[in-house]
């Protein structure tokens, strides 16, 4: 179909060049994103921080890999400027500077987990296509290892600073823990954070409700010989269990499910007078103008293209995405009957928000 004559013109070519060369860097930037993510699962960034300059056959054997895919694994490192490579000697080395963000050990955080979304989004990219004619959605169990990806991505963005940051936002908090409460994570995942907060706080009894049984079992190994916390596969639409917590907590959890505001609902009936729903969601807005510098937008929104939106959808929710807004968070625990949702920021973490809703006396 031709456009209308009056949206058709003549491009600028030395700015049309200059575009095509920024589209060639996204689909190169692509490339590297997919052999980061290899990386990561390979170990091999773990290995060559570790390492001094070392040939590629060293670097194989060490890794117990084969040396021909290890050798054009870091040719693309070479070429994206994430290894360094020396011709005479034929060695190649990771920077400790480059290291800080790409391994286990990162101090900066292993951005390589991110990367991994990237390789899962590519293998539902047929099931996609077919959403954007149907408007159907899709299920949990249609991508790869995404709850691998979501718990690694837990290990820093809630574990790391679990226990110094994250529960001190709310006052008293742990000495109720020690004290012993009931507790609640509704959409708990692999169940990490929980596990954790089950060993610190042995008094308290802890809960963890997900849709997924494949997550939840990793909860349940992890928390094997603990006696104060159990996992339960529960479809958390409908949630009604009056006054029965004390605490309750979401972790990037609310938007994917199929009723966001009848489990918020549900939330604020559960929990006894006086308790707190702690929640952690992406902290972006729900304009997308607000969002032009907000970091990691495209990757976000392509998140909440690829995944967040079709699972929601796929269990007949109302698709809120990723990117659904701190606005709209903070408009839906009111309605829930959280009169006050205090949100807070870490300088650490400019990706993530939370959300701190008491319950009145």
């Amino acid at each position: 179909m031709s456009l209308p004559l009056e949206t058709q013109s003549t491009p600028d070519m030395t700015e049309a060049a200059a575009f095509a060369e920024t589209v060639g860097s996204i689909i190169n930037s692509g490339a590297i994103s997919i052999m980061v993510s290899i990386g990561h699962r390979t170990g091999l960034f773990d290995l060559l921080a570790d390492m001094p300059p070392a040939t590629s056959q060293d670097i194989a054997d060490h890794a117990a890999l084969a040396e021909r895919y290890v050798r054009e694994w870091l040719a693309v490192m070479v070429t994206g400027g994430i290894v360094v490579y020396d011709p005479a000697r034929r060695t190649y080395q990771l920077p400790a500077e480059h290291a800080a963000c790409l391994t286990r050990a990162a101090p900066l955080g292993n951005l390589a987990v991110y990367a991994q979304f990237v390789s899962m989004a590519g293998s539902v990219q047929e099931k996609i296509l077919e959403c954007f004619e149907t408007g159907d959605g899709l299920c949990y169990h249609d991508y790869p290892c995404f709850h691998r990806i979501m718990s690694e991505d837990s290990e820093m963005t809630v574990i790391a600073g679990l226990f110094d940051a994250i529960l001190p936002l709310v006052p008293g908090l742990t000495e109720r823990l020690e004290a012993g409460i009931d507790v609640l994570d509704a959409g708990c995942g692999s169940g990490i954070a929980l596990v954790e907060m089950a060993k610190r706080f042995p008094a308290s009894r802890f809960t963890g409700y997900d849709l997924c049984e494949d997550a939840l079992a990793t909860g349940r190994k992890a928390a094997a010989g603990l006696d104060n916390v159990r996992f339960e596969v529960r479809d958390l639409t409908g949630f009604d269990e009056p006054e029965s917590y004390d605490f309750i907590t979401s972790f990037d959890a609310i938007h994917d499910q199929k009723d966001p505001q009848g489990l918020l609902n549900g939330i604020h009936g559960a929990l006894r007078a006086g308790g707190t729903y702690l929640v952690q969601d992406i902290g972006g807005s729900a304009s997308l103008e607000n969002n032009l510098d907000f970091p990691f937008a495209a990757f976000l929104y392509t998140a909440s293209c690829l995944h967040c939106t079709p699972v929601s959808l796929g269990q007949g929710g109302e698709g809120l995405g990723t990117m659904w807004g701190w606005e709209t968070a903070k408009r839906m625990l009111a309605q829930s009957g959280f009169k006050d949702a205090a949100m807070h920021r870490f300088e650490h973490d400019p990706l993530n928000v939370w959300y701190v809703c008491r319950k009145s006396p």
